[in-house]
């Protein structure tokens, strides 16, 4: 296989890998402009609409096991492949979606797209972390999440323009229309709007299921993932690791508490009547912190800061910033949930790779359980949607103080559970 540590097929694989993080950043986020787009296109309540979340993040738990075992066969690159596949079939599952205007198609779609993520993700960030040494993994993982999160930025700036354009006075509109044929065609007018965009992003994402396949990227085996599974043949399972399970309740946290900052902050905006022409562009703004943290962890992590204590920063600061959300209100409540992308900016970077030191050959399988806890996604948002249903939507925003604690414990004593090589 071709060396990773050579300086051009390092930088190749760090290229190509990060054209994957842009990709499945931009459909991820996606999401917070899908949510008001399909509440008003489909009729729907609050907690209907929450469920585009549901659908999309509850595939991870549902796949992530067999994304392990199906990797097995096919290697990383092969996986890769396959992943983007699945998420073309996910796209293209919207075009009779918004024919029908169906709102189980959409969340079809969504679920396929997850699927091929779950795939995608596993193969991918064991595949960043053992491209170099591990002290500086959560750079690496940093430098993706620069070309994630600025493909988070960019999707809303451009679907949320396609599709949520003056959907203020269509949705006044609508209130006014008692006839069911033409409140019915406006409607169909609507969801025809999604229709472009996603035929355009079933073609990228089949061209580059290609361009993966014919690319110099190494198809790693488990032992070339990590050379420690030489060193842990005295490992029978993977339970031997308990650290690993409490990372994985530690991404499920944080995938939760990201999501409900980067797709709550449009309706949030709403709850203060700020008008959407202006509240579409929110989610931009909570990526655009998250980039600037991932900026900083690339200049200071490892040299002057550990992924550990950045961790313990991080959640910190998600604590102290969400005490402003609950305090404070109008628009500096919205531009501190929007802060939070600036606490959540290091999490993945520095779980993932806490989480899976020292697997050895239980690698892939570690990651798999990594990943199922992105079905924090699927979970915390709902049920932020039922506090504000019972609440407020601003006081709903208290359900991520507890997530913030537990990862703070994770990042001082959960990540050496069990781990041999502590100190």
């Amino acid at each position: 296989m071709a060396n990773p540590n050579t300086k051009q097929s390092y930088f190749t694989s760090l290229f190509l890998v990060g054209c994957l993080y842009f990709i499945f950043g931009f459909v991820t986020w996606l999401n917070g402009s899908l949510i008001p787009f399909l509440q008003t296109a489909c009729e729907l309540t609050d907690f209907q609409a929450y469920l585009v979340t549901f659908a999309f993040y509850i595939s991870y738990f549902v796949m992530a096991l067999p994304s392990s075992y199906i990797l097995n066969k096919t290697g990383f690159k092969k996986g890769m492949s396959l992943g983007l596949a699945i998420m073309a079939v996910g796209s293209i599952i919207f075009i009779p979606a918004a024919n029908e205007r169906n709102y189980t198609y959409f969340l079809t779609g969504l679920f396929m797209q997850g699927v091929g993520l779950a795939v995608l993700q596993t193969a991918v960030n064991p595949y960043v972390t053992i491209l170099g040494p591990e002290a500086t993994a959560a750079k690496r993982i940093s430098i993706m999440g620069i070309a994630n999160k600025a493909a988070g930025i960019s999707s809303p700036l451009i679907l949320a323009s396609l599709l949520l354009k003056g959907i203020d006075p269509l949705n006044a509109q609508l209130k006014t229309i008692t006839d069911a044929a033409q409140r019915t065609q406006i409607l169909n007018e609507l969801a025809q709007r999604i229709v472009n965009p996603y035929i355009i992003m079933t073609i990228v994402l089949l061209v580059l299921a290609l361009l993966i396949l014919a690319s110099p990227l190494p198809n790693l085996k488990d032992e070339e993932a990590n050379p420690e599974e030489l060193r842990n043949t005295d490992k029978s399972s993977i339970t031997a690791h308990p650290y690993l399970f409490l990372g994985a309740i530690a991404i499920f946290l944080y995938v939760g508490v990201e999501v409900i900052a980067g797709d709550t902050i449009i309706n949030y905006g709403k709850y203060f009547d700020m008008p959407m022409d202006n509240a579409k562009f929110f989610s931009s703004i909570t990526l655009t912190c998250m980039v600037g943290g991932y900026f900083l962890g690339i200049a200071l992590m490892p040299k002057y800061i550990t992924q550990e204590n950045a961790l313990k920063v991080c959640a910190i600061l998600g604590l102290v910033l969400t005490a402003g959300v609950l305090l404070t209100s109008g628009l500096t409540s919205v531009i501190l949930v929007a802060c939070l992308g600036l606490a959540h900016s290091l999490m993945w970077p520095a779980i993932f790779p806490m989480s899976l030191k020292g697997l050895g050959r239980h690698t892939k399988q570690g990651a798999a359980f990594l990943i199922m806890g992105i079905a924090g996604g699927a979970i915390l948002p709902l049920i932020y949607g039922q506090l504000a249903d019972t609440t407020n939507r601003q006081m709903a925003y208290m359900i991520m103080i507890p997530c913030y604690l537990y990862i703070l414990y994770f990042a001082i004593k959960g990540h050496l559970v069990g781990y041999k090589g502590q100190k």
